[in-house]
């Protein structure tokens, strides 16, 4: 999720293809026929593979030209909370119905995209209600989210999780928190990032997904 569109979108399809692999690898893991309704058979399995996912994507980011790591002999790899099922949450989705489904959204270096408004996913961690609106641009739903973590454990300006609009069915989906990474702009400055909206602050500590390195080099 990049200013420059060929980098994010090339970026983004990296993410989603190797999520289609590990979703065929993990097929026999999941029950439930509808988005949302998905349950984990196997945790033991489930947390291995997001393991083994991460190691994919250090891989990536340690060869691939598109990389935002400048120097990448040095690279060791990213760095994570470990797999929690707890923070892989339904989200019921309220679609946005108003007219003014347009909305600005600014980057980090001042500048502005339009996205749509798709709607509000709907879900509970630790027993609290929570809402965050979901962000839509040509094929792909953004959740753009700061959490209690932001500024310390995790990057200030909030981390994301990208979804094919194909996977959003019956008005549910699955919120994997342990899949939420850092922009670009996290690892060199010269990446414009869009900045969460305002509403999407959560007001609980969400314990997953990728840690700003400073966080376990303290």
């Amino acid at each position: 999720m990049f200013k420059n569109k060929v980098i994010r979108y090339s970026t983004i399809a990296m993410f989603i293809a190797i999520l289609a692999y590990f979703v065929v690898e993990n097929s026999s893991l999941i029950s439930g026929d509808q988005a949302g309704a998905e349950t984990i058979t196997n945790p033991a399995k489930y947390k291995a593979d997001i393991k083994q996912e991460r190691e994919a994507k250090d891989e990536q980011f340690k060869t691939s030209k598109e990389s935002p790591i400048a120097d990448k002999e040095s690279f060791h790899g990213l760095h994570y909370f470990e797999p929690d099922l707890s923070f892989r949450v339904k989200a019921n989705i309220s679609p946005y119905t108003n007219d003014d489904k347009e909305v600005i959204i600014k980057y980090t270096d001042g500048t502005d995209e339009k996205y749509e408004k798709y709607g509000y996913a709907n879900f509970s961690i630790g027993g609290q209600t929570q809402k965050l609106l979901l962000l839509k641009n040509e094929s792909v739903i953004s959740v753009l989210f700061k959490d209690a973590t932001s500024g310390k454990q995790t990057y200030g300006g909030g981390r994301y999780l990208d979804y094919p609009v194909s996977e959003l069915k019956n008005n549910t989906i699955v919120l994997d928190f342990n899949k939420a990474y850092n922009p670009y702009c996290v690892y060199q400055e010269s990446y414009a990032c869009p900045v969460p909206p305002a509403e999407n602050t959560l007001t609980v500590a969400i314990e997953a997904g990728e840690l700003l390195e400073s966080a376990v080099h303290e």
